[in-house]
């Protein structure tokens, strides 16, 4: 074996990373500037390369450990991330998150051994509950129609025996500020992360014992007996080397024609005013998913070193295949979120959106990850289905066991799945997938 990859094109994130911009800035990593040699090499910075790099570190003795970052850390999709580590099913190819009863309950099991491994990681690099909050999740609904989907959520979760709380209208109000929630449902094992503080503090906290390089994006591989990962200014060479850069492995040429390309969208207001704040009441930390999977998710934030008391409004997505969007898809998106934040906080009129952005999530058509041993001594820990914190988390760890170990009792489990399906050919994937969105959005009502 003996070949060159030469990555095609670049990731390009549209917008700031909010979550990262109202953070104090940062020192940083150095950019790779030398040919170096590794034990391992880590390609990506994000939940599932730093999970990565923590579990190798954990596993490998004093064997050195490189991570490669194509932009900054915090900069890319996991500082873009709405902040939800969620434990119980969330497949957002289903009309109700839900599976299979057996499906549901394996995806269970593994994602609370990737929370229960960010815990760890949390205590371990001292971060406070405003960075890891293990407060659970609320999923809410405005409408009849989102009531109905809370309903059918809540019998699946009965079926698998899970623990929840239904509150009402007025609970809602009391807990967000808003009347707009005409019921929730309340589970308990979720967590809440300022995820741009997480990955940076989780960086930081490894930094001595992991090499971290940042705008050192790889734009080719050499492979061979050590394999040669070439970025704008360096090189480094090792035996093994990791893939957790999500979507982006299709630039690297693995799983062709296999893996949707989404964008999300959001937007963050500046900071609220104190009078604006009580104006609002409610609790000030605070999470919804949407009943609808095609709804709005809401975050609010209270001040974390100077962040400010914020509200961050997520909806739209939209199939970019090219891993790139427009300024249309932005507009769209943007007028979506102030309508959305509109008839949620009418109190909060004349409130500003200080930062507009898009993230990158890539999935398969039946949910399935893009994992395993690629080339000889490369693993892919790719395509989270949208569920970064979580299933990146739990791919990274995945992908470091399989490489060192070859077996475990986690590894067993989650290597029971199929290969991601095979796409149906263009035009048609696109057009299709962007009409039936467009459709459920417009379906979706007020909920959106």
């Amino acid at each position: 074996m003996n070949n060159t990859i030469n990555v095609k094109r670049l990731p390009k994130d549209p917008g700031p990373a909010a979550w990262n911009r109202i953070l104090p800035s940062s020192a940083g990593y150095s950019t790779l500037k030398d040919d170096i040699h590794a034990d391992w090499v880590v390609i990506g910075g994000g939940f599932a390369g730093l999970a990565a790099a923590r579990r190798l570190s954990q596993l490998v003795g004093d064997e050195s450990i490189v991570v490669l970052e194509a932009s900054r850390i915090a900069d890319g999709p996991a500082g873009r991330n709405s902040g939800f580590m969620i434990d119980l099913p969330h497949d957002l190819n289903s009309d109700s998150y839900a599976g299979t009863q057996h499906q549901d309950q394996q995806q269970i099991r593994l994602n609370r051994a990737a929370i229960e491994f960010a815990r760890e990681t949390a205590e371990a690099y001292g971060m406070g509950r405003q960075v890891f909050d293990p407060c659970g999740k609320m999923t809410a609904a405005g409408t009849t129609k989102g009531m109905a989907h809370i309903e059918s959520y809540r019998g699946h979760l009965d079926a698998l025996g899970e623990a929840y709380e239904l509150k009402s209208a007025a609970d809602m109000k009391d807990w967000t500020g808003s009347d707009f929630y005409q019921q929730g449902l309340f589970t308990p094992g979720a967590v809440m992360i300022q995820p741009a503080a997480f990955v940076r503090q989780a960086a930081r906290g490894m930094s001595e014992r992991v090499s971290i390089y940042e705008n050192s994006p790889v734009t080719s591989m050499q492979l061979g007996a050590e394999h040669r990962l070439i970025t704008p200014s360096g090189s480094v060479r090792a035996k093994r080397v990791i893939l957790a850069v999500n979507g982006h492995i299709q630039s690297f040429g693995f799983f062709p024609g296999r893996l949707l390309h989404v964008f999300t969208y959001a937007s963050m207001t500046r900071a609220l005013s104190p009078q604006e704040v009580t104006r609002l009441g409610g609790a000030q930390d605070w999470g919804i998913l949407p009943a609808d999977p095609i709804g709005t998710t809401v975050r609010r934030s209270s001040d974390y070193r100077g962040s400010g008391n914020r509200i961050v409004i997520r909806n739209h997505a939209t199939l970019n295949q090219s891993i790139e969007v427009g300024p249309n898809n932005m507009k769209r998106a943007a007028g979506l979120q102030d309508r959305s934040f509109a008839n949620r906080f009418p109190m909060l009129e004349g409130v500003e959106m200080e930062y507009r952005w898009g993230g990158r999530l890539c999935l398969s058509l039946n949910s399935m990850p893009a994992f395993g041993e690629i080339e000889e001594r490369v693993w892919s820990a790719c395509c989270q289905n949208g569920l970064g914190t979580v299933k990146g988390t739990l791919s990274g760890m995945m992908a470091a066991e399989m490489a060192v170990l070859g077996r475990s009792d986690l590894l067993t489990d989650f290597l029971d799945h199929q290969q991601p399906k095979r796409l149906p050919p263009e035009p048609f994937l696109s057009l299709g997938a962007n009409v039936t969105m467009r459709w459920k959005e417009w379906m979706a009502g007020i909920e959106l």
